[in-house]
């Protein structure tokens, strides 16, 4: 019959060649079940078609015949369009297979450490006075900007002492863009580390994990949160690429040693921003990049925590670092190399000094002009000084009042002087 023809060629090739093969097919099961209630109405129309007899004449039968298979199937057609365009079905979800979007584990683990860091870290606006030439008032302009991270719930936030030098006014933002004024708790030049205190809510406040440089490995991953070029909170990631550097304080020249370096992306605006291993824990502060252009060249340099958690404590508890000085001025480097010997020249020893009172003799001309060198450090305590950043070194791991013992070249012969170390003369 055709209306049987029909409905076989229709339902063999949507099961043998779907248009859209899906994994469930919702569309095909859909027409099939619409199929089978089509075939029965068309079955239970064709069983009303008069029976051919005997004795009616053939040529009415055909065409009566012909009429009622042409009415069938235009019924079904009818039938079947409006099941397909009628029932409800949703055509993206009948014909569009939209793949979940997961993330690797790694990535949860990067968004899920930036998530949970990123409120402990805040943006700190450097303001100078500045005095208008033609009205003559006095402004507060912003001269700089940083970063810098929550310490504790009393408000404490640390940073770089360059991000602060030279400003006026300070003022910190936090991660939810609520602007607080900052005072300046302490500072210590010598490793550009500083201490400013917000009056926050302690709700606000999210202090920052801290953890441990002492162990760290090279190839370990480390993650940066700062505010580059003043975009706030932004997330560069790398690896360890180098411990133990050593690098020279802006401010006073005095060297930092246990410097991490990292090729995670530091740029200016970075400065003061925590370095996280990938716990989330905070080992190292963002300080420093080389980089003749002055923007991130894959070497990015950050001072160990567990040198910052000792200063920060000594500035939260006395707002300064008592840090021991022998006293002294020295020559550079270069000439005492030009001479021929290895050590510290001493150019100025003021008598009222550690070294001066201890006897070591400055570097003076005599009456014809001749220069008369004074003495040349040697060693201290027995570990040999072979420049300025030796005897940095050394001192570092000494505290004040303490007798080291110097050992200086004075002329042709080798002397030891025994020296009181004392704080530097505004930390008293």
């Amino acid at each position: 019959m055709a209306a049987h023809s029909f409905f076989s060629t229709y339902i063999s090739s949507t099961t043998l060649s779907p248009r859209f093969p899906t994994p469930n097919r919702p569309t095909l099961s859909v027409s099939r079940t619409f199929a089978h209630r089509n075939l029965h109405t068309a079955c239970i129309l064709a069983s009303l078609r008069p029976s051919a007899h005997r004795n009616h004449s053939p040529a009415p039968e055909s065409a009566i015949n012909k009429f009622l298979d042409s009415f069938v199937v235009l019924i079904t057609s009818v039938a079947l369009s409006v099941s397909v365009f009628v029932t409800d079905v949703d055509s993206a979800a009948a014909f569009v297979v939209t793949p979940s979007r997961k993330l690797q584990t790694d990535e949860l683990a990067t968004v899920r450490l930036f998530q949970e860091n990123t409120p402990s870290v805040v943006y700190i606006t450097n303001l100078a006075s500045r005095q208008d030439a033609f009205t003559l008032d006095v402004l507060e302009v912003p001269q700089g900007s940083g970063s810098g991270f929550v310490w504790d719930k009393k408000g404490h936030v640390v940073t770089n002492y360059h991000v602060i030098r030279g400003a006026s006014d300070l003022r910190v933002t936090l991660a939810d863009q609520t602007t607080y004024d900052a005072k300046v708790v302490g500072f210590d030049q010598d490793k550009d580390v500083a201490v400013l205190r917000i009056d926050a809510p302690k709700d606000k406040l999210r202090p920052i994990p801290v953890g441990v440089s002492a162990d760290l490995l090279v190839g370990q991953k480390v993650f940066a949160i700062g505010n580059p070029f003043g975009l706030d909170h932004t997330l560069t990631t790398g690896v360890i690429s180098g411990l133990r550097r050593e690098i020279s304080s802006a401010a006073t020249g005095r060297p930092i040693q246990d410097v991490i370096q990292t090729d995670a992306a530091i740029n200016p605006g970075n400065s003061g921003g925590p370095l996280l291993d990938s716990s989330g824990n905070l080992i190292g502060i963002n300080t420093a990049i080389y980089s003749p252009s002055g923007a991130s060249s894959g070497v990015g340099f950050s001072i160990p925590v567990d040198t910052v958690g000792g200063i920060v404590d000594q500035l939260v508890q006395f707002g300064k670092v008592t840090r021991p000085i022998l006293g002294i001025k020295f020559a550079p480097d270069q000439s005492v190399e030009q001479l021929g010997v290895s050590g510290v020249l001493v150019l100025d020893a003021p008598p009222n000094g550690p070294a001066g009172k201890a006897g070591l003799l400055s570097t003076k001309r005599d009456t014809y002009g001749r220069l008369i060198l004074g003495d040349i450090i040697t060693s201290v305590n027995g570990k040999k000084v072979a420049n300025g950043s030796d005897l940095y070194r050394i001192l570092d791991q000494c505290k004040v009042g303490e007798t080291v013992s110097v050992e200086v070249l004075r002329g042709d012969h080798v002397e030891k002087i025994p020296v009181v170390l004392e704080p530097k003369p505004d930390e008293s």
